[in-house]
């Protein structure tokens, strides 16, 4: 039963004393997903620690136990698998339910593809709007095959395998870290070399912890912002311990909090440092907030550091479109600071927000709209003019947990208490959102 057939549960943020406080969010959901599935694929026992234990993620540990694999929870955060190997995947006895996760599902997809068994891919009413196509088109050039599929590639969709799995090069036709993944992960079960071109680089995590695990990758420059990046099939992958870091996705919000709340001073501890993933910090730097990055240091193939975030004043700037792949999910929440600072914020190019869980562009206009911020869509940019933050209104979330996130911080620091319509899904990405600002001292409920 996935929580978003629950009754909607209204939250209210409200304007209150500043934040303070050190902090961990939770661990990153990208590694933690590809944690459970980097243990599938090895021998031996993988040990991770700091998962992210949100749905999503329980999603992809419930598919990696129908494909083989022994997965145990052995406290917080904390878990062991025992792969079975590239190669010794069984055919799932029923339909792989993935729910909300889309990463999930489409690295699975990559998985599943690259070996010769069947399976279905299905997930809730959100999952099933989203195009997969982009995904199951180079895994049939590499030998799998659509048995069925809702209408334009949605789930569920039946995937058959590729019996010999064909190595490719594939140019990705859109910067997308899961289309790459997945390609790559069905790359491990070919023989020879299979290659990923991409003309925009996206999150390399996959690469990181394809090299964690063992297997022989190689990232060349392509282009001016591009990579081509190749892994050799047929590696010995051997089980390794994952730390998680904690995710800068996650992260996003209640360092946006304290950057807008009058007076707070917080530190948050073990953020993932990938320069893929610091879009956001590097972009509100450039507004002039008061970010200081401490201790960095290596865990799990992955930089991290502690962030100590003070308030302070913003400004509007202008920020390019070739940042967007490092921050596409954060583009919600820096609207919200971009609320706060003085002058015009242009976040320009943002059309991968149109394909998320939402029509995420058009839902954070409508909910700034909803708090008294003046802002526009021209095109695929996002224009935000800040200073005064009445709120006061409701926003709507359509089930998105970063549009939920994203107007309750906004609320702790606008003239009157902000409203979100739904609450519920906050749990599918960041389970402890609300108890984990209340340590702060916000007010939200």
């Amino acid at each position: 039963m996935s929580s978003h057939s629950a009754t909607p549960q209204p939250l209210i943020a409200r304007r209150g004393a500043s934040l303070a406080g050190r902090l961990r969010v939770p661990g990153d959901k990208s590694i933690s997903h590809r944690s459970l599935i980097f243990g599938l694929l090895s021998a031996g026992e993988t040990a991770i620690s700091g998962l992210l234990e949100g749905e999503d993620v329980l999603r992809t540990a419930d598919a990696a136990r129908a494909l083989g694999a022994d997965v145990e929870r052995l406290g917080e955060g904390r878990w062991r698998v025992r792969g079975v190997g590239i190669g010794g995947l069984s055919r799932p006895a029923g339909v792989l339910d993935f729910g909300n996760a889309g990463t999930g599902s489409r690295l699975m997809m990559g998985v599943v593809g690259g070996h010769p068994i069947t399976a279905t891919f299905d997930g809730d009413a959100s999952l099933r709007k989203r195009p997969m196509r982009r995904i199951l088109d180079p895994l049939v050039k590499m030998g799998a095959r659509v048995v069925s599929e809702a209408e334009g590639g949605r789930c569920p969709i039946t995937l058959e395998g590729a019996r010999e799995t064909v190595p490719i090069v594939y140019e990705t036709p859109v910067a997308s870290a899961q289309i790459k993944s997945a390609v790559l992960l069905a790359g491990l079960n070919a023989p020879g070399r299979t290659t990923v071109v991409e003309n925009e680089a996206s999150r390399d995590h996959t690469e990181r912890m394809l090299r964690h695990f063992g297997a022989e990758v190689s990232v060349e420059p392509h282009g001016i912002h591009g990579r081509r990046i190749t892994v050799v099939g047929h590696p010995e992958l051997t089980a390794r311990p994952v730390v998680v870091p904690a995710d800068p996705s996650s992260a996003a919000f209640p360092l946006v909090a304290a950057l807008i709340v009058p007076g707070s001073d917080i530190v948050l501890e073990g953020v993932m440092m990938n320069p893929l993933r610091t879009g956001l910090v590097t972009t509100l730097m450039e507004m002039g907030a008061d970010i200081a990055v401490l201790d960095r240091r290596e865990e799990g193939g992955e930089d991290v550091a502690d962030l100590r975030v003070r308030a302070g004043t913003l400004k509007g700037i202008d920020v390019p479109a070739e940042r967007a792949p490092s921050m596409i999910d954060e583009y919600p929440i820096l609207a919200v600071a971009a609320a706060f600072a003085e002058g015009e914020t242009v976040m320009r190019g943002l059309h991968e927000l149109r394909v998320k869980e939402s029509d995420r562009l058009e839902a954070v206009l409508a909910g700034l709209r909803a708090a008294g911020v003046d802002a526009e869509i021209a095109g695929d940019d996002l224009i935000v003019r800040g200073g005064r933050v009445p709120g006061g209104g409701t926003a709507a979330t359509h089930l998105d947990h970063r549009i939920a996130m994203s107007f309750l911080v906004l609320g702790l620091a606008s003239e009157k208490p902000m409203q979100v319509d739904d609450g519920t899904m906050i749990a599918t990405s960041f389970p402890t959102f609300v108890p984990l600002m209340h340590g702060l001292g916000a007010d939200i409920g």
